[in-house]
């Protein structure tokens, strides 16, 4: 037979276990909340996306992250083998794939490989890059409507 002690013991156990179940529980789900509100988004560039598309040998690859309390975006840009130096990059939108769009958002200094940038959208902006609605594009001197570009999409 369990002694009042003994009994009292696992009581004490029990209730510590249930709530150190419960605060992973409550830590767990705050942590889903935070990472639920960034978006990861990426493209490959290729001068066969540009249109009209070109026969550029350039390549490269933008990465990017929207914080969707804040609408930050951040952006990491990797290109290679351009005709010559780049003379511009731009997030060019609202465009489906295969249309061509004005200047959504520019890559402020000068256009280096690698580069990064940040900036803060407007809802609108946020809205047409979370829709697939913006394209990457980097330019130069030989192609000045844009060497390489490629379509944002959510990155799964």
């Amino acid at each position: 037979m369990k002694t009042r002690r003994q009994i009292n013991r696992f009581a004490l156990v029990a209730v510590s276990l249930a709530a150190s179940i419960a605060v992973v529980g409550i830590s767990g789900c705050g942590m889903m909340g935070q990472s639920s509100n960034m978006v990861a988004f990426t493209t490959q560039l290729r001068g066969a996306n540009e249109v009209p598309a070109n026969a550029s040998a350039g390549n490269g690859s933008v990465d990017a992250v929207l914080n969707k309390d804040t609408n930050l975006l951040r952006w990491k840009v990797n290109y290679s083998g351009l005709t010559g130096p780049a003379t511009a990059g731009h997030f060019h939108g609202p465009a489906a794939v295969g249309a061509n769009a004005g200047v959504a958002l520019g890559w402020t200094g000068p256009i280096t490989n690698p580069m990064e940038g940040s900036a803060t959208l407007t809802p609108a902006q946020a809205a047409d890059l979370t829709a697939g609605r913006w394209y990457a594009n980097i330019h130069t001197a030989a192609h000045p409507g844009g060497e390489v570009r490629g379509q944002m999409t959510v990155r799964n």
